[in-house]
């Protein structure tokens, strides 16, 4: 018995581990496709024994997966970084254990195919409808540094790949049952035949395909190119406010601007100008022109008529209302009442002053969840700690995705050319559908901006990169990234890198991106591998629960 649990043990270790690795190290996505058999032998195993209290094993197993890949959340905040890779492992659990609930009720390969479709509703319950929502380790995202191999995520979004490693591991451990049992000498020849050409389709198949359709893709421009311009400013988020004072910040990516902008070859071009998300917080939404930051660029880019400037901000707006304008709203030592948002704007020598907002919120650090329920206790903990502007963040979502605008102007100063952008503004850009609705409003060009400082240089500012090259491949767009402190990049539209900055360096990068108004299959018809599965999900469960059901009558 002792045997038993320690071979136990180890197939839940070299679960956890062959799962990390797809995370950790680029070019091994291909792992993730056999990843899970040791984790579904340990659970067979443990059945058969009449393990005790199994919960808790594969619980750990799910918990050092999740510590493997994201620890690097607690270099921003410690008791965040744990509690999401405690409760994710939890779900996961659970999820996992509903399964074996299952086994007791269905038979044959019932109880595995109710496995895989739980698991990928769950993942499209958080990309799409959860209030708390960590999508981070989605099995689909273990092929973002091996992007080779799913060029068709154009048709089936990320979930794709979730589906895939599904197949592929329940391929494989069924043939090692079948082997362990002695099915395989009762098939006929044609069965094993069949059995092996199967498999080997499921798993060499979409590897196949990619590689045809990668070939194939050809960079489109049917909506033209546009001359982009990125300044990764590299300021240290934890410093950036007290070592480095706003008006020496705007003067430093002003200066790169204008150096870049002045050695153009037609500088009568459109262009866009990039500073990453959350580069100033001096800006109050209706009062823009009085913040010394918006003063600064203004009188930049009006010497410079065709160029557009893109940055992100921490933005303000004030109510002088005697009642709270909003349940998020707190207030200043003036008593004025005022609302956080964590803004794109766009701007050029017209003053206009375009915004949008980030929706797909930080939980913790920007969002208050339930607020209803959390922000009074915010209030409450905030005066019994002394810390009167609160513990969690209460920035205030935009809803929906909506779209910025580069324009260029003919001599009369009216607009002859708009190219519309869609900002994932940071953590939106790991959510396929968000992305999305960008292209079907209309976007020719996906811009993400970001501040990934904060985790230092761990694994997370990489994995978030390379989550941008997936967007890319879905939507079949360009993506100009510009962080803070790194990686910036262009990425064309097979997710291939065109060129990048480096980690934690002043960097400025110059490109043409090309633009195109071409929707994907994914694009039009959305997430069907993730509605599919959360059908088959509800309908097994629904069976699930009559059968419980009927043995307890």
């Amino acid at each position: 018995m002792n045997n038993n649990k320690r071979l136990i043990a180890l197939l839940l270790l070299a679960f956890a581990v062959l799962i990390s690795l797809p995370w950790l190290v680029p070019h091994v996505g291909f792992l993730a496709l056999v990843a899970l058999v040791p984790l579904l032998c340990a659970e067979r195993l443990a059945t058969g024994l009449g393990l005790k209290r199994f919960f808790w094993w594969y619980y750990a197993a799910f918990v050092v997966f999740n510590a493997l890949t994201t620890w690097w959340v607690c270099k921003a905040t410690v008791g965040g970084g744990i509690f999401a890779c405690l409760a994710n492992a939890f779900q996961m659990a659970v999820i996992f254990g509903l399964f074996r609930v299952s086994r007791k009720r269905f038979s044959g390969v019932l109880p595995y195919i109710f496995l895989a479709a739980m698991w990928i509703a769950w993942e499209r319950f958080y990309l799409v409808q959860a209030s708390i929502s960590w999508p981070w380790l989605c099995f689909g995202n273990a092929f973002a540094r091996s992007t080779r191999l799913i060029q068709w995520y154009e048709y089936t979004g990320m979930l794709g790949g979730s589906l895939w490693v599904w197949a592929v591991n329940l391929g494989l451990f069924g043939l090692m049952v079948a082997l362990s049992n002695g099915f395989w000498v009762r098939w006929t020849p044609k069965a094993h035949v069949a059995s092996l050409l199967g498999l080997g389709l499921i798993f060499f198949g979409p590897m196949v395909a990619s590689g045809i359709i990668y070939r194939h893709c050809e960079e489109r421009a049917d909506a033209g190119t546009l001359d982009v311009v990125m300044a990764q400013s590299n300021f240290d988020p934890w410093q950036k406010q007290r070592a480095v004072p706003q008006k020496e910040q705007n003067a430093q990516v002003t200066g790169l601007f204008e150096k870049e902008l002045g050695s153009r070859v037609d500088p009568s071009e459109m262009a866009l100008m990039v500073l990453p998300e959350t580069f100033t917080s001096d800006i109050w939404v209706g009062d823009e022109q009085y913040s010394p930051t918006w003063q600064t660029f203004s009188e930049m880019v009006s010497r410079y008529p065709d160029v557009n400037l893109l940055f992100g901000a921490s933005a303000h707006e004030a109510f002088y209302t005697a009642a709270r304008p909003n349940i998020l709203a707190r207030k200043t030592r003036n008593d004025v009442w005022y609302l956080n948002y964590n803004s794109a704007f766009m701007t050029d020598s017209t003053g206009r002053t375009d915004r949008v907002d980030k929706s797909k919120l930080v939980v913790g650090t920007e969002l208050t969840p339930f607020p209803k329920i959390f922000v009074p206790f915010d209030n409450w903990l905030s005066k019994l700690l002394g810390a009167p502007g609160g513990l969690m963040g209460r920035c205030v979502p935009q809803g929906d995705a909506r779209l910025l605008e580069a324009r260029e102007y003919g001599d009369s100063g009216q607009v002859v050319r708009r190219v519309p952008i869609g900002v994932p503004i940071c953590y939106e850009s790991i959510y396929p559908e968000w992305c999305r609705g960008y292209v079907l409003k209309g976007a020719t060009l996906i811009s993400v901006i970001t501040n990934d400082g904060w985790w230092g240089n761990t694994p997370g500012y990489r994995q978030h990169f390379s989550y941008s090259r997936l967007r890319a491949i879905e939507l079949r767009r360009d993506i100009a990234r510009c962080a803070n402190t790194g990686i910036s990049a262009f990425i064309d539209q097979r997710g291939d890198i065109v060129d990048q900055s480096g980690w934690w360096v002043p960097y400025l990068l110059h490109g043409r991106v090309n633009l195109t108004a071409k929707q994907t299959f994914f694009v039009r018809y959305g997430d069907i591998v993730g509605r599919l599965c959360t059908f088959v999900f509800v309908l097994m469960a629904l069976a699930l629960i009559v059968r419980l059901f009927i043995r307890k009558k």
